[in-house]
């Protein structure tokens, strides 16, 4: 394309220098290694949730993205994914949240085959070995260049690092050759998490992903994610996770995206001094504007010289940054919003006080039909100052073992026991799934307890559950709110033990947070089945594991588990591989190896 700048009195200088600042701008796109996107507006069914946000993601850094539910969170990430957004060429960007398809393609071959370029070699590889055995010289030469393709690019250990990521991710031997649609929901969602975790894009994306983990395999991620060389953008309600994954965190707030160098601790104590300038600064706003309405000012004069001043402010503060290196996205000034905090407060009731033996089973052996007993002379009780966290990986018999407990099976040796006036609280993960379809959450709780309209109403904001929400019917409430009506009745059950499984699946941080505090306060017995680290941490929970058809109490607290659960898995690498040769050695690359 060529312009002729004297015949068009100048206006083609103009344009050549557009084209030229176009073609800078997309060169630098195409090479860029990070993402700056300014003033981007996103709704959904009708709701703003992102005005004049900025998106800055650094090459390198590990990012949460927190924030309450049901704001964007999500929603955000879709859109980076099927870059909506202008995400740069030169990054590859991946989004786990879905579940691999269930099919005949065993679990470790659905993450194998995910590396397109590494499938098609072996493919071609292949068809070249049948040329080369007919005796097609040609077939040779290109076979060489196919194997050493493979070798630039590692296909040697491409299977072995496969089956690490899945072992962490508790998948036994003989799961991971197990077809997917042999799979549970829940473990086909761990094969995509493995997938994307072998494939390692440029910037990975992922949607709590400890939400379908035990917490040997939360640990497990939570130590592999720490060494984690590229980009990672995570929204995870697992305060723990967060704190030991990220290097960053970014919160969404008022519409907008704010950054903060550091794990979520440190940004929790950065937030609270920040929202305490923030009000600072809304009540100096506030009253400025008071005065120039005094002077006769309409709103509207008001409201656009104080914009003014802000405006200068912010420049000035962009243009600090840039003189110490440092750049920052900033969108057009708007007046300051009142702060406002995002605040759950949980209460449970308190018991009365109970005799010992509160509950407990004696010499317990139980098994299901034509299979191995899973406990064997199990010995396991509380009082009401427990405060207990069962572990052990998926599979091993929690469940089991906590219907044991209560009596909800009967075990085929030894005896349940419990104190006769004994009220058991139970919450698990899908409580909210018991709900009345066609009631409200005010509805349910009024039948249940006779409870006045306003009372149920107090109950259910009492577990955060929006004011909004207590009119819906429970088929339409998100698994989140469902959650929390079933808190409410728990609650209202009055019981003297509390037995939580899975708890805080559903639940914001700040509602862990909350659950968490009313557990403190609780004077009944505890029992927790959690992957939550902190929530197990926070509560000051006795560990207690069940293995080898057993439980027994946990010695050394958390850290000690999580040290012994790490150095187990790596044993296991290292006997595995003695024990034989890496399972990628196969007939062409042994052919390969023989050819150089």
């Amino acid at each position: 394309m060529s312009y002729n700048s004297d015949e068009n009195n100048g206006l083609d200088n103009f344009t050549i220098s557009q084209y030229q600042q176009s073609e800078k701008k997309l060169a630098e796109l195409e090479n860029a290694v990070d993402i700056k996107i300014e003033n981007f507006n996103i709704s959904a069914k009708g709701k703003s949730l992102f005005t004049n946000a900025s998106l800055l993601i650094a090459q390198g850094r590990r990012y949460g993205l927190v924030g309450p539910n049901g704001h964007g969170k999500t929603t955000l990430l879709r859109h980076i994914a099927s870059r909506a957004l202008q995400i740069p060429p030169s990054i590859d960007v991946l989004l786990c949240e879905q579940e691999v398809v269930a099919d005949d393609t065993p679990a470790i071959q659905a993450i194998l085959k995910a590396d397109v370029k590494r499938t098609a070699l072996l493919e071609e590889a292949d068809k070249l070995e049948i040329e080369q055995g007919k005796g097609n010289l040609k077939a040779t030469e290109q076979l060489n260049q196919v194997y050493e393709e493979l070798r630039v690019i590692g296909a040697d250990v491409a299977e072995p690092k496969a089956r690490r990521i899945l072992a962490g991710l508790g998948f036994t031997a003989e799961m991971q050759n197990r077809p997917t649609k042999n799979l549970s929901g829940g473990w086909r969602m761990r094969v995509s998490l493995g997938r994307a975790l072998y494939l390692e894009p440029t910037l990975l994306m992922l949607v709590k992903p400890t939400s379908h983990l035990d917490l040997n395999a939360v640990i497990w991620l939570d130590n592999y994610l720490q060494s984690w060389k590229k980009t990672l953008l995570i929204v995870s309600h697992d305060q723990s996770f967060l704190d030991n994954v990220c290097t960053d965190i970014i919160h969404l707030d008022m519409e907008k995206l704010f950054y903060y160098k550091g794990n979520y601790s440190l940004f929790k104590t950065m937030h609270l001094q920040k929202r305490k300038e923030q009000i600072k600064e809304y009540e100096k706003q506030e009253k400025k504007l008071k005065e120039l309405k005094s002077q006769g000012q309409s709103k509207k004069d008001a409201e656009k010289k104080q914009k003014d001043v802000l405006t200068r402010k912010q420049e000035k503060n962009k243009a600090n940054l840039k003189k110490n290196g440092r750049d920052e996205c900033t969108g057009p000034v708007e007046l300051i919003q009142r702060p406002w905090d995002y605040v759950v407060k949980f209460r449970f009731p308190e018991p009365p006080p109970l005799q010992s033996p509160v509950l407990g089973i004696h010499n317990v052996t139980f098994g299901y039909d034509a299979q191995r007993p899973l406990f064997e002379n199990c010995d396991f009780g509380i009082d009401m100052k427990s405060r207990v966290a069962i572990v052990g990986p998926n599979g091993v018999g929690k469940s089991t073992f906590l219907k044991l407990l209560v009596g909800e099976l009967t075990p085929q040796q030894g005896e349940q026991r419990k104190n006769r006036r004994l009220r058991i609280g139970r919450f698990h993960q899908h409580s909210g799934e018991r709900l009345t379809a066609e009631e409200t959450p005010t509805e349910y709780l009024m039948r249940l307890f006779n409870l006045p309209y306003e009372e149920a109403r107090k109950q259910l904001g009492s577990f955060g559950l929006a004011s909004h929400a207590h009119t819906i019917k429970n088929m339409d409430l998100s698994g989140g709110q469902k959650s929390r009506v079933a808190m409410a009745e728990l609650c209202l059950n009055a019981p003297d033990v509390l037995i939580l499984d899975i708890p805080t699946n559903n639940l914001d941080i700040e509602s862990s947070d909350a659950l968490a505090d009313a557990i403190n306060d609780y004077k009944g017995g505890v029992i927790i089945v959690s992957h939550d680290e902190r929530l197990i941490r926070e509560t000051k929970c006795q560990l207690w594991i069940i293995k080898d058809q057993t439980i027994n109490k946990v010695e050394g607290g958390f850290n000690g588990y999580r040290r012994e659960l790490l150095s187990s898995l790596d044993e296991v690498q290292i006997r595995r591989h003695r024990r034989s040769p890496s399972p990628t050695v196969t007939s062409f690359w042994g052919e390969w190896r023989l050819a150089k």
